[in-house]
């Protein structure tokens, strides 16, 4: 992109901010999968260790109606991995 596009604001992504949630030393990007009219709970799960940032991708079979129900439920789910097991995801 050029200079002058930057500036005048031309040519940005549309695309909004990823979503993040700040849980414990946790950062949680809910990333519901849309699948055909309903989505599927997932997430993406990171934290820091020994100055490495760590990936769990969550993803589960449950599905809900509309996305932003969808975003919940993927960060609470998300919540419930993180009390059951802590940095053991990351393994």
């Amino acid at each position: 992109m050029s200079l002058l596009s930057r500036l005048f604001g031309g040519g940005g992504s549309s695309e909004p901010e990823p979503l993040v949630e700040t849980y414990g030393d946790f950062r949680i990007y809910p990333q519901p999968i849309a699948d055909g009219k309903v989505y599927r709970i997932a997430a993406r799960i990171e934290a820091d260790v020994d100055g490495e940032t760590k990936t769990h991708n969550l993803v589960r079979a449950d599905t809900l109606g509309d996305h932003d129900s969808a975003v919940t439920a993927s960060i609470g789910k998300a919540k419930q991995v993180i009390d059951e097991q802590g940095l053991r995801i990351f393994r």
